[in-house]
């Protein structure tokens, strides 16, 4: 039988010093085996102590995101033919690992709670709804998309560098789903908050995120608009 082979990143605080990358190997169950399967017969069959997020195994939740081969993204829609073997799993970059492959996801949804991501509107409440053009519909596309797994933040050197002021790649990219939505009248409050040195500029457009995203959405190209609404603002 074909078998895969997997060095595993291991790490419980509470019993080792120091992380270590454990050795594994798994059975290739065809050409639709995705790397969380992988992880989930090592889980049930192997090692009931590797530890790691997952839900829906379906690329929608988010939970999942792991450093894959040194890229990072979805164990869940990752297929493991035409990974390079030993297939090497991490943590994502640059979050404190609670255990193994769990990293904590406080600060980073401390940052999307920041930028406000609802609607903010001043005028009365609708009797049914808040209404859209077809057109005015469009320009979310690409943006609402995100499913806040935070491949494209811990995927960045300035968010690794300065993820205490950088908003990062996914918090900025709701940043500018809001900015989009013509239901929304808090244009003015959002760029204000928004309009500093590192919460936004930051960016360098490295596009690692770009590569990073597993809806391939472009948080690169939102971060851009972004600054420039605020640079017009100035001229």
């Amino acid at each position: 039988m074909q078998t895969i082979k997997l060095l595993v990143y291991r790490y419980n605080p509470e019993t080792a010093e120091e992380p270590f990358m454990q050795s594994y190997e798994a059975p290739f169950s065809g050409p639709g085996m995705m790397l969380l399967d992988a992880l989930n017969y090592i889980k049930w069959n192997l090692d009931g102590t590797l530890t790691f997020r997952r839900s829906c195994r379906e690329g929608v939740c988010g939970s999942d995101g792991m450093n894959i081969n040194g890229v990072n993204g979805l164990a869940c829609i990752v297929p493991v033919a035409g990974l390079k073997q030993p297939i090497k799993v991490r943590p994502l970059p640059s979050q404190s690992v609670i255990r193994d492959l769990i990293v904590d996801m406080e600060h980073f949804f401390d940052q999307y709670r920041l930028i406000k991501p609802w609607l903010q509107a001043k005028t009365p409440t609708p009797e049914r709804e808040r209404l859209q053009t077809p057109e005015e519909r469009a320009r979310l596309d690409g943006l609402y998309e995100c499913i806040l797994c935070a491949c494209c933040s811990t995927s960045c050197p300035s968010y690794w560098w300065n993820g205490d002021r950088f908003l990062g790649p996914a918090s900025l990219l709701q940043s500018a789903r809001w900015l989009a939505d013509s239901r929304d009248e808090a244009m003015g409050e959002r760029l204000d908050a928004l309009d500093d040195e590192f919460k936004t500029f930051r960016c360098h457009q490295i596009m690692n995120c770009l590569e990073a995203c597993p809806k391939k959405l472009n948080p690169t190209a939102a971060i851009g608009n972004i600054k420039r609404r605020l640079l017009s603002r100035k001229s």
